[in-house]
C-alpha cells in the first residue's frame, strides 16, 4: 500500500522539523511525515553552525529576519528550557577595528532599537569589564540576549517533540522527484502528500523547480570553516563580533563561546564548487559543479555586492594561520598556535537571484500547487526556526482543506 500523509516535509534539518512541529501543534489530528535523506539528524547545516542564539539587531526593520529572529530567540530559549537543552547566556559584544566603522556601529544600534531588541552602547572601559579579551576603537555594542546552545542537541530534541506529537521522521529517505500530491524516493517508494513543504536546504531550489517555483533562483554554496582553541573553559566569556560589511550577507570572522565554554574562531564564507563541499573528494558532484559554474558568472557581475573583494578576503582563509589572525583584530591575545583543532565545516545554502546576480539577504518563501517552498533560510534561520515555522504555517491557506488525506 502506498504511504500517504496530510503533510510531507522534505528535509529534516531544524527548519523542516520546526515546520512539522508547528503543523502538528495547530493540526494535531493530521498525519505528518518528515523525509530526511541521511540516516541521522543534524548532519548538515543544522548541526554544523555555531549554535549562536542571535538577538536580531543586524537586520533592517522591514525584513522577516528582524521580526523572526527577535521572536525566535525567545521561543528557542523557551523550547530549550522545556526540553532540557543547555543554553549558555554569554551575551555578545560588537567591536570596531577603526574609527571609520563607528557610523556602521551606530546603524546597528538604531536597528536594534527599531526591532525592539535590547542593546547597549558601551565604551572601551565597559567593554573590558564585560570581556577583557576584546578590543575596540572608541565604542562597542553589548547584546545581553545573545547566547549559545548545542545545535545538534536542539535538532535531536525537536525531532523528539515531532515524534511525541504524532509525527513520523523517515531517515534514509532521499527524495528524487516530486509533483503536486506525489513524492518519489530513491528506493522507488511513492508517497501521497496532501501538502508538501520544501525545507531541503542546499537542494531547496531543485525541489522547488520540480513544481515550477522559484525558477529565477539558484543555490550558491559557501563553505564555513571553524577552529577551536585550547584555552581553559570560559577564558572567553562573550561572543566577539566585528562590524559586518552591509554589502554581503555574512557577519565576518568572529569569536564565539560554545555551550561547553570553548573558544571558537570562524566561520569563513568561501565560495564552494558543489553543495556538500565538506572538504572530502567523495562528496564531489560533477553535475553540481557544472550548475555552480554556470551561476557564478552572474554573481561575479553583480552590482549588489563587492564580489571580488569577498573572494580576495575569503580564499586566503583556507589557511589556518591567516583565518585565526583575522580574529586577532578583535581580541589581541589570539594566537594561531592556540587554535589548532579544526571544527566540522559547514556549507551555507545561499540563494542567488540569477537575473540580477543578487544574493538574497532575507528569508524567501514561495508557494506552488499543494506546496510551500522555503528557498532561502540562511542565518539566523537556526535561531529563528520556531518563529519562522509559525510564520510559514500560518500563511498556508489550505491547511483546513487537506486534513484527512491519509485517512
Amino acid at each position: 500500500m502506498k504511504r500517504s500523509a496530510d503533510l510531507v516535509v522534505v528535509g529534516g534539518g531544524v527548519v523542516g522539523l520546526a515546520l512539522a512541529d508547528r503543523w502538528l501543534e495547530v493540526n494535531p489530528s493530521d498525519s505528518v511525515l518528515v523525509l530526511e535523506k541521511e540516516n541521522d539528524l543534524g548532519l548538515h547545516a543544522s548541526g554544523r553552525n555555531s549554535g549562536v542564539l542571535h538577538a536580531g539587531f543586524y537586520y533592517a526593520p522591514d525584513t522577516l529576519k528582524a521580526q523572526l529572529t527577535r521572536d525566535g530567540n525567545k521561543m528557542l530559549r523557551e523550547f530549550c528550557a522545556e526540553t532540557g537543552v543547555r543554553v549558555k547566556n554569554t551575551g555578545k559584544v560588537v567591536v570596531t577595528t577603526s574609527a571609520d566603522q563607528l557610523p556602521a556601529l551606530e546603524t546597528l544600534y538604531a536597528r536594534g532599537a527599531a526591532n525592539g531588541v535590547e542593546l547597549e552602547r558601551i565604551d572601551e572601559s565597559q567593554l573590558y569589564e564585560l570581556e577583557p579579551l576584546a578590543r575596540t576603537v572608541g565604542a562597542a555594542l553589548w547584546s545581553p540576549t545573545t547566547g549559545v546552545a548545542d545545535p545538534v542537541e536542539v535538532v535531536i530534541a525537536l525531532g523528539k517533540r515531532v515524534r511525541d506529537r504524532g509525527g513520523e521522521i523517515l531517515l534514509g529517505a532521499q527524495v528524487v522527484a516530486a509533483k503536486p500530491g506525489l513524492v518519489t524516493l530513491k528506493n522507488g517508494e511513492q508517497i501521497s502528500a496532501g501538502h508538501l513543504i520544501n525545507a531541503a536546504g542546499l537542494y531547496a531550489d531543485t525541489v522547488a523547480h520540480w513544481f515550477g517555483v522559484g525558477m529565477d533562483y539558484r543555490m550558491l554554496p559557501f563553505k564555513g570553516l571553524y577552529w577551536y582553541g585550547n584555552w581553559p573553559a570560559d577564558r572567553l566569556k562573550r561572543h566577539i563580533y566585528p562590524v559586518p560589511d552591509p554589502r554581503n550577507p555574512f557577519l565576518g570572522v568572529h569569536l564565539t563561546v560554545t555551550v561547553n565554554g570553548r573558544a571558537k574562531i570562524g566561520p569563513t564564507a568561501i565560495p564552494s564548487l558543489w553543495r556538500e563541499d565538506y572538504g572530502v573528494v567523495s562528496g564531489f558532484s560533477a553535475k553540481e559543479f557544472g550548475g555552480v559554474a554556470r551561476s557564478f558568472p552572474r554573481f561575479l557581475a553583480s552590482k549588489e555586492h563587492d564580489v571580488l573583494g569577498l573572494i580576495r578576503t575569503e580564499l586566503p582563509k583556507y589557511s589556518q594561520k591567516y583565518l585565526v589572525n583575522q580574529a586577532k583584530a578583535l581580541a589581541p591575545s589570539v594566537l594561531p598556535r592556540d587554535f589548532k583543532e579544526k571544527g566540522r565545516p559547514g556549507v551555507r545554502a545561499q540563494l542567488l537571484h540569477v537575473p540580477t546576480g543578487k544574493l538574497e539577504m532575507d528569508f524567501v518563501v514561495e508557494t506552488g500547487v499543494q506546496s510551500t517552498h522555503v528557498l532561502n533560510a540562511v542565518s539566523p534561520a537556526w535561531t529563528s526556526s520556531l518563529a519562522f515555522a509559525k510564520y510559514v504555517v500560518s500563511g498556508i491557506s489550505d491547511i483546513s482543506d487537506i486534513s484527512g488525506t491519509s485517512g
